[in-house]
C-alpha cells in the first residue's frame, strides 16, 4: 500500500501541488502532480500579503460525507469537472493506467476523467467528510 502524500503540507509561499486524473485520447485514466503558482497580494489592510492562486471559474459547491463502511467505489467518473478537497480520513485512487496513489487530508485533487475507464476510490472503514467545487 502506497504511503499517504499530504499536498496541504507540501505547499510553500511560491506554489501549491495537487493530484489530476485525467483521461488520454485512448480512454486510459492516468495520474499527474499538477503545480499551481502562488502570487503575492495585499488584501487585508496592515497586515501581511497573501499568497493566492489564480481564480478557478466554478458553478458552486458542496460537502459531501463518505459513509461509514463505503470502502471501495468501483470503476466511475465524474459526472463534469470536479475539484475536492479531503478534509477528513485518507483516500486512495487507482487509475486504468495501474497507476495507485494515496493522499492524507488536506489534498486537492482535480478529478477530470469524465470519459473513459475511469477510477477507482478507496476509503477508510469510519467514513470521512470532502468538498466538492464544480468547476466551468
Amino acid at each position: 500500500m502506497p504511503t499517504a502524500v499530504s499536498f496541504a503540507r507540501q505547499a510553500t509561499d511560491e506554489q501549491i501541488r495537487c493530484l489530476s486524473i485525467y483521461t488520454d485520447a485512448e480512454g486510459e485514466t492516468h495520474m499527474q502532480e499538477i503545480e499551481f503558482p502562488l502570487l503575492r497580494k495585499q488584501i487585508f489592510p496592515n497586515t501581511l500579503p497573501l499568497h493566492l492562486s489564480q481564480i478557478l471559474p466554478s458553478t458552486g459547491c458542496s460537502f459531501c460525507r463518505v459513509p461509514v463502511g463505503m470502502h471501495e467505489v468501483r470503476w466511475h467518473n465524474p459526472p463534469h469537472r470536479k475539484l475536492v478537497i479531503w478534509l477528513t480520513g485518507e483516500v486512495e485512487f487507482e487509475t486504468s493506467d495501474g497507476d495507485v496513489r494515496r493522499l492524507a487530508a488536506g489534498s486537492a485533487v482535480f478529478a477530470e476523467d469524465t470519459t473513459g475507464k475511469g477510477h477507482i476510490s478507496r476509503h477508510p472503514p469510519e467514513g470521512q467528510l470532502l468538498m466538492f467545487i464544480d468547476l466551468k
